[in-house]
């Protein structure tokens, strides 16, 4: 199962596709001057940064918002669909933000964002994140060098165990890669909440540098141990699944926001849905699909301007048991 959400389903939000897109064509060269999408009642200034946050063992800043490529990003070159990716990935880059995270069991995502690399030369502003996902220390390190070859890189910022498989072996293999100097950092991840009683086991033993967990406003299990546990271990969060599998934009489908969501400077649902998660103080970044560069930009968009406060948080989940 795949660690990411699709974007196919944005057109579920306060702001339809359509009407994204028609403010995006007014908006001077947003894609190509790097800048960004005026806000109703401009709320967000054009250069407002992209919020960012601390990685807790190195103190690096990491821009919260990143981009995940399963599914959508497993298509062929030749598809018709491609040069969305590539100018999504560039408008993403172009625009504040750093976070890829892939994995070898993606299809043809690692191949495709070699690809993309080679055409943007952007891979010098990416903060390049993938995972071994087999059994097995040789198959695991030859998951590695296939990644970095199809990627065309001599160095990953973040080399994750895959849904916890073969764990401590993989360990192993990372931290002398780290040692070695081709990988930055060290993680491990899961999707699915049978596995949080073994992904806590593992934080309690080992120092990591990074964890992946699902998390949603619909899914918030996380919340009661994996994320406490986080802070206190000093281990950064990443979230993959915000969008629930896609079940929140169906939920909200044909639904406008809530007025309060002005209150934080949110605009789509895609925001409100992202903004959700980043108000939990143990999140240091989220990664949903993004398969448009509008999307790309929207995802952005929830780095910018106000972050829920507690009581906020507390009115959006109560919000969203009305619908």
């Amino acid at each position: 199962m795949s660690c990411n959400d699709e974007s196919g389903e944005r057109s579920a939000g306060a702001m339809t596709r359509k009407e994204f897109l028609r403010l995006a064509a007014g908006a001077a060269g947003v894609l190509a001057t790097g800048g960004l999408l005026g806000r109703s009642g401009g709320a967000i200034a054009a250069d407002a940064p992209v919020l960012r946050r601390p990685i807790p063992s190195s103190g690096e800043l990491l821009p919260v918002i990143g981009v995940g490529t399963a599914v959508v990003y497993e298509i062929e070159t030749s598809d018709a669909k491609f040069p969305l990716l590539v100018d999504s990935i560039k408008a993403f880059l172009e625009n504040g933000g750093t976070l890829i995270d892939t994995s070898p069991t993606y299809g043809r995502a690692e191949k495709n964002l070699g690809e993309i690399f080679r055409r943007t030369g952007l891979r010098k502003n990416a903060f390049l994140a993938t995972k071994i996902s087999t059994s097995g220390e040789q198959s695991g390190i030859n998951q590695v060098e296939s990644a970095m070859r199809d990627m065309g890189t001599d160095r990953l910022d973040l080399l994750q165990v895959h849904n916890i498989r073969d764990t401590n072996t993989h360990l192993r293999t990372i931290r002398r890669l780290k040692d070695e100097g081709k990988v930055r950092y060290v993680g491990i991840t899961t999707s699915f909440d049978k596995d949080y009683p073994e992904f806590e086991q593992v934080m309690r033993r080992e120092r990591l540098d990074f964890i992946q967990i699902d998390y949603a406003l619909d899914n918030r299990n996380a919340e009661e141990r994996i994320l406490p546990l986080a802070q206190d271990r000093g281990m950064a969060v990443l979230i993959n699944l915000p969008f629930g599998r896609g079940r929140l934009f169906s939920a909200a489908r044909g639904k406008p926001l809530p007025p309060f969501a002005a209150e934080i400077d949110c605009t789509s649902w895609a925001q409100f849905f992202l903004k959700f998660l980043l108000a939990h103080p143990a999140v240091n970044g989220v990664i949903p699909g993004t398969d448009r560069p509008e999307f790309a930009i929207d995802n952005l968009n929830a780095a910018r301007g106000r972050i829920p406060d507690a009581p906020m948080r507390d009115q959006m989940i109560k919000f969203w048991a009305t619908l």
